[in-house]
């Protein structure tokens, strides 16, 4: 004999609020259940609202509507194009033409950024103190590592700080202009550092 068990009374509330939630599949079909309902209105079933989709109806093989805009940092060359021009238009163009010839350079392959940053200032400092206007900065490229960190790492670690430290104090008030090299003092290797007068 099998023993038929009870209910507690939440759990015999919760099951009537389930039932009247649902609709019978064999209407005429009798009720086996101890713990039966009143029959199911039509009016007290809840209507489910399905969401609406966030993208919008696509098939497949379908051109792409619109370009998404990625915020992606923009590179160097565009970072430094972007700031405003502080020296005269005509020079600035025989400059980044490779037509003015840099009066003094420094190279920074191969130290570390702990090595290049008392260098850099101190040729800046000395250059500008000197009545020098044009110089070349050598930082090279890079080398291609590898990248087994879950954060990529950017190549060429010179590269991408000389601009800031050329910006930032003591520096900063030296600088009047910075801009990639031409091919033939260096390319994306390499920065022109138009100096102020002192």
């Amino acid at each position: 004999m099998t023993r038929r068990r009870s209910l507690r009374p939440e759990d015999e509330e919760i099951w009537r609020v389930v039932t009247r939630t649902i609709t019978p599949m064999h209407r005429a079909a009798p009720s086996l259940s101890t713990f039966d309902s009143p029959p199911v209105k039509p009016e007290a079933a809840v209507k489910l609202h399905h969401a609406q989709p966030r993208l919008p109806h696509f098939s497949l093989g379908e051109k792409a509507r619109a370009k998404t805009a990625h915020n992606l940092a923009p590179t160097l060359a565009e970072s430094l194009g972007a700031s405003p021009l502080q020296m005269d238009a005509k020079t600035h163009g025989k400059m980044t033409r490779g037509k003015l010839a840099p009066e003094a350079r420094i190279d920074l392959h191969g130290l570390t950024l702990a090595e290049a940053h008392p260098d850099l200032i101190r040729f800046i400092l000395n250059a500008q103190s000197a009545g020098l206007r044009l110089v070349l900065v050598i930082t090279g490229k890079g080398k291609l590592r590898d990248d087994t960190g879950p954060i990529p790492q950017r190549m060429g670690a010179l590269r991408h700080q000389v601009p800031q430290w050329l910006r930032m104090a003591p520096l900063g008030p030296a600088v009047l202009q910075i801009t990639e090299a031409h091919l033939k003092h260096g390319g994306s290797g390499a920065y022109y550092v138009y100096l102020r007068r002192r």
